[in-house]
């Protein structure tokens, strides 16, 4: 199944509600709806996005200016970034 059947399936689950996933250092937001399935993160970030598992983002799997620095590459803005207090 690729990761466009997968999204559409959680988009009708949970509409508009947005997924976190915490390193302890950051926080990746992802917001489903908005995104345009460049593939960027996963394919620049395989250690990091996994679109065909559940969870698809484990933000263990790399250091923290890894992630920031491609979190930021996302066209659509549906992955940001939040920083722990």
């Amino acid at each position: 199944m690729n990761s466009l059947i997968l999204t559409i399936r959680m988009q009708e689950e949970r509409p508009n509600r947005e997924m976190r996933y915490s390193n302890g250092d950051i926080t990746i937001v992802w917001k489903p709806w908005l995104c345009i399935h460049s593939t960027r993160c996963w394919k620049e970030l395989p250690a990091v996005f996994h679109p065909l598992q559940r969870p698809w983002i484990t933000p263990m799997s790399a250091n923290t200016e890894e992630i920031i620095q491609q979190v930021s590459q996302c066209p659509s803005g549906a992955l940001s970034i939040e920083k722990s207090k």
